[in-house]
């Protein structure tokens, strides 16, 4: 079955590595495994720079008229060569699917989306005409689903219940893991990570990896350093992450300097290792949707701590595969990390592992997928 897919925030092809755009790749990558055929339908961003009504029109006009085109192509293929639904990713006030709704009518498919959010709030302000379009493209929607639980909240208010389906954030574990298949050797990573950075391999080791940006990912930072010159127990922090808040990043760690090693940005194929070589994974999440990070660590069997924002609590089991505090609560975040130091924290890798692969895989979110999509269309997708 060929489908239309679409991400107005950021396409999942664009050259600026993201979270968005790893999940809209996840996304695509979960279809193809479920036996659904995405097609890119376009790569307009519709991401808006500020609060302009004239550049929210100016999108409007262009969205519009890109849909219109593409109406136009589909109707000159045999029926059978359509997509069969329309697949939106990421639809909310600041980047409206100006195109998708309008394609959908025109064809009478389906118009699905994953991760909408709604802001009220934004009704009555500068954002009115996006909030108002995106709001209407929400409740055309067929199906929405649900990454994050905390936007079922504002949901609710404007579409039924039995249109929002739960697909927990999820990775594609073996590909991520590539030939660490099994794991990543834990003592040899260690092994290389102490020689090369000369860090003691007999000390805890707690890791961060994140864009160094200014904004939440700035403020997660700031938080980070705050609480952890208020753990008590000894370790050293690796922190993985370039970008331009770099100098902020580092000012804010100033106090804690020795204890902290600078890995700057790695590549994905290294990833692995490095988390499977930390004790633990710790992270703030200041105002974070989700993160892939945290999710990339517990594939690696490594507990996390993290401020329990958005849909973090969904990932991570609190007490089992990690410790969750309040948003912003530094006290707190130090003293879960203290706290989980303290422990033999072997066997916590292994259920942190275990969860991982049960809850987060990518092969969980293909059948979600399948399962809802051929509802919408009422056709048996064949693999």
């Amino acid at each position: 079955m060929k489908i239309a897919f679409y991400a107005p925030l950021k396409a999942p092809d664009h050259p600026d590595p993201s979270g968005d755009r790893t999940v809209g790749r996840l996304l695509l990558a979960a279809l193809k495994r479920g036996g659904i055929t995405p097609v890119l339908a376009s790569r307009f961003r519709a991401r808006l720079s500020g609060d302009s009504e004239a550049e929210q029109k100016k999108f409007a006009a262009k969205g519009h008229g890109l849909a219109d085109k593409l109406i136009a192509k589909y109707r000159k293929l045999p029926k059978g060569e359509r997509p069969r639904a329309w697949f939106t990713y990421h639809l909310y006030y600041k980047a409206v699917d100006w195109i998708g709704p309008r394609v959908a009518a025109a064809l009478d498919i389906p118009y699905i989306v994953a991760e909408a959010s709604h802001a009220p709030k934004r009704a009555g302000g500068p954002f009115a005409f996006s909030h108002a379009a995106a709001e209407a493209a929400i409740r055309q929607a067929r199906a929405i689903f649900c990454l994050n639980p905390a936007d079922k909240e504002c949901l609710h208010g404007i579409v039924a219940a039995k249109k929002l389906v739960d697909l927990p954030p999820f990775l594609d574990i073996d590909a991520f893991l590539g030939h660490h298949l099994r794991g990543p050797d834990r003592a040899l990573g260690r092994l290389r990570l102490s020689q090369h950075y000369r860090l003691d391999p007999d000390m805890p080791w707690l890791l961060a990896v994140a864009m160094m940006r200014k904004g939440d990912k700035l403020a997660s930072y700031k938080a980070l350093a705050e609480a952890l010159r208020h753990v008590t127990r000894a370790y050293q922090l690796l922190v993985v992450g370039e970008g331009p808040a770099r100098p902020e990043v580092e000012a804010a760690f100033a106090p804690i300097a020795k204890r902290v090693a600078w890995l700057g940005q790695k590549p994905a194929s290294e990833l692995p290792e490095i988390y499977a070589s930390a004790d633990l994974f710790v992270w703030p999440a200041i105002n974070e949707a989700f993160g892939m990070a945290l999710l990339e660590a517990q594939a690696c069997g490594t507990p996390v701590i993290a401020g329990a924002s958005g849909g973090v609590p969904a990932m991570i089991a609190d007490g089992e595969t990690g410790w969750l505090s309040a948003p912003g609560d530094t006290a707190a975040f130090a003293a879960d990390v203290d706290f989980a130091l303290e422990r033999e924290l072997a066997p916590v890798r292994l259920v942190t592992a275990a969860h991982a692969r049960k809850f987060h895989d990518i092969a969980a979110a293909a059948a979600t997928l399948k399962k809802t999509i051929e509802k919408m269309t009422g056709e048996k997708v064949i693999a």
